[in-house]
């Protein structure tokens, strides 16, 4: 959907009130849709195929392997195998992800399921992938503090971290907030100070 077709949703009319999009709206988003799908679609030459990737990547091992001195190159054989298992693990890595996004979009085609379903199956998805979903401001080197004051924390995005590297993939974002003081009588201390943080 384009940018241009996006703005026009729900746009306030003279008197203010917000107008939900038409029949005749929405037939054209639908159109425009369509249309950037067939735009974004890769023709059958254009598309990636084991045997050719390995051909090309074969061809330029060889030239690369070439320059070195003869007692150091490795065997055609050796190269060869060493090249088909990488290929082979890319496109089978590929293939997961695609199927994952398949099963997203099937979901999400799916009238009578709502928007928490949805959700729920992506975040299941991403978890299946090896990706951690951190929603507590506990780790805060994950996070960058986008707005707000106070001495607590609000969660406005979560952290994406790849729980095989370890790396992180998105930062999430937090807000700060005003933390209620506790009375005597809600601590039983008789000590006046900040509660936890909440990152709800």
């Amino acid at each position: 959907m384009s940018s241009k077709s996006a703005g026009r949703k729900n746009t306030p009319n003279a008197a203010g009130e917000t107008r939900k999009p038409t029949g005749r709206t929405r037939r054209k988003e639908n159109q425009e849709f369509v249309a950037d799908m067939k735009l974004r679609t890769l023709r059958p030459e254009e598309l990636l195929h084991p045997a050719q990737l390995l051909a090309r990547f074969t061809e330029r091992a060889t030239e690369l392997i070439s320059q070195l001195p003869q007692e150091a190159r490795p065997t055609p054989a050796t190269v060869n195998a060493a090249l088909r298992q990488g290929v082979l693990e890319a496109f089978r890595t590929r293939d997961e992800h695609i199927a994952r996004l398949v099963e997203t979009d099937l979901l999400a085609s799916m009238p009578e399921q709502g928007a928490k379903a949805i959700r729920r199956a992506v975040r299941a998805s991403l978890v299946d992938m090896g990706v951690r979903v951190v929603e507590e401001a506990d780790e805060q080197e994950l996070f960058v503090v986008v707005e707000g004051e106070g001495e607590g924390f609000e969660l406005v995005r979560p952290a994406y971290v790849d729980q095989a590297t370890d790396k992180l993939l998105l930062a999430g974002q937090l807000r700060r907030i005003p933390v209620p003081r506790t009375t005597p009588e809600q601590d039983g201390t008789g000590a006046v100070g900040a509660q936890g943080v909440d990152a709800k």
